[in-house]
């Protein structure tokens, strides 16, 4: 859980600077943002398949405490993609990202 976490502050840290900057500073925090925010979700997946009994919908996913206090933390602008990543999660899509 210790890497999940870290990925997901450095994520955090990410955004919060990215909200502070403008141009080119702006946009390397974003680039930042970006790849620290799906390292997150690729350990994210990793963290789902140990769990027995999985969340059967999105609503179980989400009383999940560990779930909670990511969205608690999460950027509003940033919930949907948390949310449509935690879905593709549930439903076993492996997204694959290009960069």
């Amino acid at each position: 859980m210790n890497l999940i976490d870290e990925y997901f502050e450095t994520a955090m840290e990410a955004w919060s600077m990215m909200q502070k900057t403008s141009g080119d500073d702006g946009a390397e925090w974003a680039e930042r943002f970006e790849r620290y925010f799906y390292e997150f979700i690729d350990e994210l997946k990793k963290w789902w398949t140990t769990l027995d009994p999985k969340p059967a919908n999105l609503e179980e996913a989400e009383e999940l405490p560990e779930i909670k206090k990511w969205m608690k933390q999460i950027p509003d602008p940033v919930q949907l993609n948390f949310l449509t990543e935690l879905e593709d999660i549930l439903d076993g899509i492996d997204t694959e990202r290009f960069d």
